[in-house]
């Protein structure tokens, strides 16, 4: 088969190289010489097995360049099976970072409304306290008055039991000690 190539350009390679001169190309002595040389020299390659070994030699280039292009598709497709794995782990990390954000923000918000309701609770519970030292204070003030009035009219009565002239003043210091403890 491949000689069979060969053949064609072999008889028109005379006929190309004196395509311009008047006389054919194998009437010419320096070309049908340079072209039997040639000839001979082919018949001579292809008895050795020049012909055999050069073929040999490009079908095993063949192979190996048929080699590599198939290594380097195998390896295009692992690389593009491998980019794709990534792609996928990416964005399988996306959506994990996604959810992380949503239950932070969920968390946050449950914080938030806990927080809000202890403070509620715990400004309540101090206002409860405050309003209770407020009624105990008053209480303290109603009744540390209500001995005062009584030590006062205690007084009162004993000065105008004994009939001293002085009941009316001591009355009214009573009143004044009164009006002193309620402001």
């Amino acid at each position: 088969m491949r000689i069979a190539f060969l053949t064609p350009l072999l008889l028109l390679a005379p006929a190309a190289h004196a395509a311009d001169a008047k006389v054919a190309w194998y009437a010419d002595p320096t070309t049908a010489t340079a072209f039997a040389a040639l000839v001979i020299f082919l018949i001579i390659v292809g008895l050795v097995g020049g012909f055999k070994t050069i073929f040999s030699k490009l079908d095993e280039r063949a192979t190996g360049i048929q080699g590599q292009i198939d290594e380097a598709r195998a390896l295009r497709e692992e690389a593009a099976k491998l980019m794709a794995d990534a792609k996928k782990k990416a964005k399988e990390a996306d959506a994990a970072a996604e959810d992380i954000i949503k239950r932070a923000k969920a968390d946050a918000d449950t914080m938030m409304k806990q927080a809000k309701a202890d403070l509620k609770a715990k400004v309540a519970r101090r206002e409860t306290q405050a309003e209770a030292r407020i009624a105990r204070a008053e209480a303290d003030a109603a009744a540390d008055v209500r001995r005062v009035a009584a030590d006062a009219a205690t007084e009162a009565a004993r000065s105008i039991l004994a009939g001293s002239g002085e009941a009316n003043d001591l009355f009214d210091n009573a009143l004044g000690e009164i009006d002193k403890s309620l402001n």
